[in-house]
């Protein structure tokens, strides 16, 4: 495991006007089980040669159909994860063993109904909703629970109304 680089990613925190963050279920895990339940932010792998800030916006794009946010803050440092055993070897086809990942803060600047998870034909999550900064580190499937409650604590400024 070792010898297997870290797969570059970007990470969004995304805040609404109440200060709460978006979160969206994992859609190859709807039925897990317990508070993770396969909840998570939206995250993606930043493409050769492109810039953290261009890729976030993308990712966004991608994951849950909207670019209406706008970047309020940045976690200083890239964080990082490994996979577990159970995983290595299935995740991005074994080319890497975790995430090396630059995480922003963001303000979503749309509404509710420009969050579409149905744009992509083969999206990554099925459900979503707002929820306290302070609940997402218990969402957090085990392998990400760290890096989450890093950001909790590092973003909590922007978690207010």
């Amino acid at each position: 495991m070792s010898d297997l680089p870290y797969r570059p990613n970007v990470g969004a925190v995304l805040f609404n006007r109440d200060g709460l963050i978006f979160v969206a279920r994992r859609a190859d895990m709807p039925n897990a089980e317990g508070p993770a339940g396969g909840w998570q932010l939206p995250q993606g792998g930043i493409d050769e040669g492109e810039d953290p800030r261009v890729a976030v916006f993308r990712e966004l794009e991608e994951e849950i159909g909207t670019r209406k946010a706008e970047i309020i803050g940045e976690h200083p440092d890239w964080l990082t994860y490994e996979l577990p055993p159970h995983l290595l070897g299935i995740s991005w086809r074994g080319k890497y063993r975790g995430q090396r990942q630059r995480w922003f803060a963001m303000r979503f600047t749309g509404e509710d109904s420009d969050i579409r998870l149905d744009l992509d034909p083969h999206p990554e999550f099925d459900a979503w909703r707002w929820v306290k900064l302070s609940e997402l580190p218990s969402l957090a499937v085990p392998f990400k629970r760290a890096i989450y409650d890093i950001l909790t604590e590092s973003f909590a400024g922007f978690a207010v109304r």
